[in-house]
């Protein structure tokens, strides 16, 4: 028996345009039914008197969760069992599924590839505790496109050296490499892009794309859904992971766990559109991948550094000590994505130091400015006889 609950979907649907067939389909009822209450604007007065269910004191929480996009039945079973719900998963599902239809609608073109063939990537973020404190997170999905298996990795930030340290982290547990990357328009990768030109990538992801031995490729302007296997999986982590854990000890700690998730419950799914299970497809993928290069591809930040005067260069508002021999001269800092500065005079490695905020005082090595102090204690020795002149004359 229809109820206020079918009318609002059935009006909704009618609305945009759904047949009444299918409307029928949906709600499980006889097409009939649907025109006589679509015509009389109310659900039928006659139902059967119903005991209460199991899954009346949690329906507000369903509600909430699937206001926030969370349509995973198998986590909001879980999250509501967390709050003293002892019913069965069939209850949740029955009360789902008229809703469904009123979920916004993602329709994209669906682009199916071979093995080993492309990986789509992407970025999504949220707000989540770290160490006890709201923390901005951002997050990079890789997943290639035949097998549906992915990795993400979360960050601070999504800038270039962030991107290509996240495809690099997802090619070393893919334990291969794909023979294009599809990237997003974002600078990271792209330059410019426009309708009927050449695209013109970043510099470093061309490197990145030559180290690794992929073409680069890049969505259509304004028509970035043809990434769409990737975006939702930006939505399957915001809906899954994030929603089992809400509370991280650390960056470390939230990707150990991510990881450990990946390996324990995503790759064992049966994906909705292939039908099989995500691992078990990767394992006919696997082989077709490229291999990895035999040497990492650096991507800390590059910049240049004058040495000043006193054998020391400033960096993020903090000065490192650098060998003495170097004042005036131009140095090449990298700083790693841990935190590690290390600074090369030409490609020689002259000092390596972990930043430190301005708080905590300059960073010094001793050894860089021994010979500075050497030479400012150096007295200029002169003969006696210059002094006996100096008595002469007086």
């Amino acid at each position: 028996m229809l109820n206020k609950e079918d009318l609002a979907v059935m009006k909704a649907l009618k609305k945009r345009g759904v047949y009444q067939v299918d409307i029928a389909q949906e709600l499980g009822v006889h097409p009939k039914t649907i025109s006589r209450t679509l015509q009389r604007g109310e659900a039928p007065s006659r139902q059967r008197k119903r005991c209460g269910s199991k899954l009346d004191p949690h329906k507000k929480k369903i509600d909430q969760l699937l206001s926030e996009g969370v349509w995973n039945a198998a986590v909001i079973l879980r999250e509501i069992e967390a709050d003293g719900y002892d019913g069965k998963g069939t209850i949740l599902r029955e009360y789902i599924t008229p809703k469904r239809a009123l979920r916004p609608g993602r329709a994209t073109v669906r682009f199916e590839t071979k093995p080993g063939q492309q990986l789509q990537s992407d970025w999504g973020e949220l707000v989540t505790i770290i160490a006890g404190e709201e923390t901005k997170v951002s997050f990079i999905v890789n997943e290639l496109s035949y097998s549906r298996r992915f990795h993400f990795w979360c960050s601070d930030s999504q800038d270039a050296e962030h991107t290509y340290e996240g495809l690099i982290r997802s090619f070393e547990y893919f334990n291969g490499v794909t023979q294009e990357v599809l990237v997003d328009n974002q600078k990271a990768a792209v330059l410019a892009h426009r309708v009927g030109q050449p695209v013109q990538f970043n510099e470093r992801f061309l490197d990145l794309a030559d180290c690794y031995g992929f073409t680069p490729r890049a969505c259509r302007p304004y028509r970035a859904k043809t990434k769409g296997k990737d975006e939702r999986m930006v939505g399957y982590i915001k809906g899954n992971f994030f929603v089992r854990y809400r509370d991280f000890e650390s960056w470390a700690h939230l990707n150990q766990l991510a990881e450990q998730w990946l390996r324990e419950e995503a790759d064992r799914r049966v994906h909705g559109t292939v039908k099989e299970v995500v691992a078990e497809r990767f394992a006919r993928e696997q082989p077709t991948l490229g291999p990895l290069p035999t040497r990492r591809y650096d991507t800390s930040y590059r910049e240049t550094r004058q040495v000043a005067n006193d054998a020391y260069i400033e960096v993020r508002g903090n000065r490192y000590s650098v060998p003495g021999h170097l004042v005036g001269r131009t140095v090449v800092i990298r700083i790693d994505l841990d935190g590690v500065l290390r600074v090369y005079a030409g490609e020689t490695l002259v000092a390596n130091h972990l930043l430190r905020s301005a708080a905590a005082g300059w960073v010094t090595v001793p050894e860089h400015h021994s010979a500075l102090w050497q030479e400012a204690l150096q007295v200029e020795a002169r003969p006696l006889d210059v002094y006996e002149e100096v008595s002469t004359w007086s």
